[in-house]
Formats: structure tokens, C-alpha cells, sequence
């Protein structure tokens, strides 16, 4: 289980990224594109041209973590400004992450009993 600090903020950097790049690239984009300081312990997601590949970085305080996940099917819903940085919480990332459309998560009617 990975505890994040329930104060960092999650920052999405709108358009397509190269998924061939690794933490110091990524930390690069993050200082000369959208203007943030990627070791501050904030989250910084990234997402890969066709839509189904996210990367992630963060600083922990202790050294620098690169998570990735790819969607088996469907795609990442994505914010459509481009050359920005939008934030979202840490909540809305948790449905991003599971292929959840996180600007408007609707709640599903569970069946009452089985019929």
C-alpha cells in the first residue's frame, strides 16, 4: 500500500506525452512546461497518445517514484486544454485510475435482489 499525504496535490499535464520517458524527463517536463517543482511531494500524471497509458510521478521525501498504469480496455478520460496543468484531488485520481470518468462519477442502482 502506498500512503500519500492527504495535502499533495495531483496535477494532470494536459496533451500527450512520450511513455518512453523515464523520472528525470518527465521531472524536466514538470519544470519547463508546467512551471512546478516536481520533487515538492506532488503527484504529476502524464498520459500516453492513445489514451490507455498513464505515468505518474512523485517524490516521497525519500527518493522518486514512477508508477504506470494501462487500462486493458477503454481509455483515460482526459481534461481537453493543451500546454496546461490541471489539478484535480486525490479522489477524482482514484477514479481516473480505475477508467472512471472523474469530472462526473455517477452512481450505479445495484440490483435488490437477484431475479
Amino acid at each position: 500500500m502506498i500512503a500519500v499525504p492527504g495535502n499533495v496535490r495531483v496535477w494532470l499535464a494536459t496533451g500527450y506525452t512520450d511513455m518512453r520517458r523515464g523520472f528525470p524527463s518527465l521531472a524536466l517536463q514538470v519544470q519547463e512546461v508546467l512551471h512546478k517543482e516536481p520533487l515538492s511531494g506532488h503527484l504529476f500524471v502524464f498520459r500516453g497518445r492513445r489514451s490507455d497509458l498513464v505515468k505518474v510521478i512523485w517524490h516521497d521525501g525519500q527518493g522518486a517514484c514512477l508508477f504506470t498504469k494501462k487500462l486493458e480496455r477503454g481509455k483515460f478520460i482526459w481534461p481537453s486544454v493543451a500546454g496546461e496543468a490541471v489539478t484535480i484531488s486525490l479522489a477524482q485520481l482514484s477514479y481516473l485510475l480505475s477508467g472512471i470518468d472523474w469530472r462526473n462519477p455517477q452512481e450505479t442502482q445495484r440490483p435488490t435482489r437477484v431475479g
